[in-house]
């Protein structure tokens, strides 16, 4: 089971700034401790090229994220500064997750430790994400011929408005979106099945209502590849989630995505999205239960 990091991920950012950076290198030191995986498992990804980000947003937002024409306004939306390092890491993140997918097409399973970006739009970026790297990925499949539908199975906190944008017009792609109700983005948009649930939604409640919506995704849709978004922030001590699931819970809600994607046989490729733990250590954890769940259950032998 391949996993796509860079250095890349960790992006240098002011002092006090919200978004914690660091979990990702964290997350993967504590894989390679786990003794689960190889040193030959991790891979560092290429960026994504322009080809790969055009198909999924516009050739004038590619074009000033690139050479730094983003506005003040702009760049206030994304809620990172604009700096080279900034364009590199969104390119390398979207590319960690167009290799994800590519692996788990030829072995059945893979991830990008980080990526998630659903809140970019095909002209502008939006809550900490710059590239939308599941809809880049999705239409890259599609593009060179690996996957003809493919379902987007998005259980971050927050909903995918911008994966549910840049997809709207394209039948061929399914968007799953599990999310708080009254949490960002306060204006939704429509993607092919939304679950809206209420704050302090906990375990059991947050199960009940992702199995049908799993059940009808693989019944009715039949989709040839999952990208799984594995938001750590419906935590039940996420600063921006809102839900109140426990590690417990998250670890059932990875079992059953997962599982699922063993039982129908369909390749799934995972990206890591939000988390915002009160406790880092906490949201590294989260993720990292993740991908020892995917290691159990679709390693290859």
């Amino acid at each position: 089971m391949k996993l796509f990091y860079a250095d890349h991920f960790v992006l240098p950012l002011p002092p006090g700034h919200r978004f914690p950076m660091v979990k990702y290198s964290r997350l993967r030191e504590r894989l390679m401790a786990s003794g689960q995986f190889a040193a030959a498992d991790f891979c560092v990804p290429e960026a994504a090229d322009d080809t790969a980000l055009l198909r999924a947003h516009s050739a004038d937002y590619v074009r000033r994220v690139t050479q730094g024409a983003l506005d003040a306004a702009e760049q206030r939306r994304i809620g990172f500064p604009w700096t080279p390092e900034m364009v590199e890491r969104s390119r390398r993140s979207a590319g960690a997750t167009l290799a994800a997918c590519r692996s788990a097409l030829a072995s059945g399973c893979a991830a990008n430790l980080a990526g998630g970006t659903h809140h970019a739009h095909r002209d502008f970026g939006s809550g900490f994400c710059v590239f939308n790297d599941a809809a880049v990925a999705a239409l890259a499949m599609r593009a060179e011929g690996l996957a003809e539908r493919i379902a987007i199975v998005d259980c971050d906190v927050h909903q995918g408005d911008g994966t549910a944008a840049i997809l709207a017009d394209t039948p061929e792609v399914f968007t799953l979106s599990l999310h708080g109700d009254k949490n960002f983005p306060f204006r939704k948009t429509v993607s092919d099945h939304d679950i809206a649930l209420p704050d302090g939604t906990g375990d059991a409640d947050y199960l009940a209502a992702l199995a049908p919506a799993l059940d009808h995704v693989f019944t009715h849709f039949r989709p040839e590849l999952v990208i799984y978004l594995a938001g750590a922030d419906p935590f039940e001590g996420d600063r921006l989630g809102r839900l109140s699931l426990s590690f417990d819970g998250l670890a059932q809600r990875d079992a059953l995505v997962l599982g699922s994607c063993r039982d129908q046989r369909i390749p799934v490729a995972i990206a890591m999205a939000g988390g915002y733990g009160h406790d880092i250590d906490d949201t590294v954890a989260i993720h990292a239960t993740t991908l020892l769940t995917a290691a159990r259950l679709l390693r290859s032998p």
